[in-house]
């Protein structure tokens, strides 16, 4: 081996070592997880409830910090810009891969300035209806709209979120004329249908669970590409006639671009063990949530994709943020 070789092997071994020894320590205070929407959320439950457990399992600090504002980009925003050693980190939903197509200057690249630690779970968004409307079922319900064109109305958490976005790829896929009616949040645009001020939502599963089993709204479908546990009896969008289709919401747990790898593994191994908690996998799937924890190299591809349809959706319905 020539010098020159021995000594760039040698120093490629010594950062190797580093990183490893950094990793063995961290965390060695206390790690911020910023999540950007306000405290309640899907997101902010998920995380809370992640947390607790990886800190029980590690002993380490985790704090989770709510920065709302701005369609979530204040919170991932500050992510982006945080110091790229671990203790500040994201989880975020699917505006994260929605905003830099939807908002002009989101201040971010879900895929350059951010390093993904891995996509702990998803919630397939679901069709409900009021029980007083007309179709009981999937089926029925793509008929009734056809035959009806811009008579009915349905509610969202918004204009530019996954539930809204998942309808508009229906509409584009079915060939539908439905009005978007955009609430400030799920829990509004659900009320909404529960009083029957709009018949139809796209809507976040979490919040939806209980009051589908409650039969105070109908489910006709889901838009996981399988079958939610929990509502088994509910077909998926994909089955019913629209092969492939999926629109889901997903968790997004991130680290600042060129956090080291031996980090971002360390991480994602916590969540892991966390997730595999039977007690806890089970109270998650009870609120709605699909756990299936991905690899970070897992999860930048399917960032990618994410980014790549969502940015479809919109140019192709001309959404624009409220």
């Amino acid at each position: 081996m020539k010098i020159g070789q021995y000594y760039c092997a040698a120093f490629a071994f010594l950062i190797s070592f580093c990183g490893t020894v950094i990793a063995q320590d961290f965390p060695n205070r206390p790690v911020k997880v910023v999540v950007p929407y306000a405290p309640g959320g899907p997101s902010d439950i998920f995380g809370r409830l992640l947390f607790q457990k990886i800190g029980e399992n590690t002993g380490k600090t985790f704090i989770v910090e709510n920065k709302p504002g701005a369609s979530a980009n204040i919170g991932i925003q500050q992510v982006a810009k945080a110091s790229p050693d671990g203790y500040t980190i994201l989880l975020t939903s699917s505006a994260f891969v929605i905003n830099p197509s939807l908002i002009p200057n989101s201040g971010y690249d879900a895929v350059r300035d951010f390093a993904p630690i891995t996509i702990p779970a998803s919630s397939p968004n679901i069709i409900v209806v009021n029980p007083s409307f007309p179709a009981k079922n999937f089926k029925d319900f793509i008929a009734l709209i056809k035959q009806n064109p811009s008579k009915y109305d349905y509610s969202s958490p918004g204009a530019g979120t996954s539930p809204q976005l998942t309808a508009e790829l229906l509409k584009l896929r079915a060939n539908l004329d439905i009005k978007h009616i955009g609430y400030n949040g799920g829990g509004p645009a659900l009320q909404a249908v529960l009083s029957n001020d709009v018949p139809i939502s796209f809507a976040v599963l979490p919040p939806t669970v209980q009051q589908i089993m409650g039969g105070k709204v109908l489910g006709l479908a889901v838009t996981s590409s399988v079958r939610y546990p929990t509502l088994s009896d509910i077909p998926t969008v994909a089955e019913s006639g629209f092969p492939e289709f999926e629109g889901e919401t997903i968790q997004f747990l991130m680290a600042p671009a060129g956090t080291p790898k031996q980090i971002v593994q360390k991480l994602n191994q916590d969540v892991v063990k966390a997730l595999a908690d039977k007690e806890l996998r089970n109270k998650l799937s009870g609120m709605g949530f699909i756990v299936n924890v991905r690899s970070p190299e897992q999860s930048e591809q399917k960032i990618k994709q994410e980014v790549e349809k969502w940015a479809q959706v919109i140019k192709a319905n001309n959404i624009q943020a409220d």
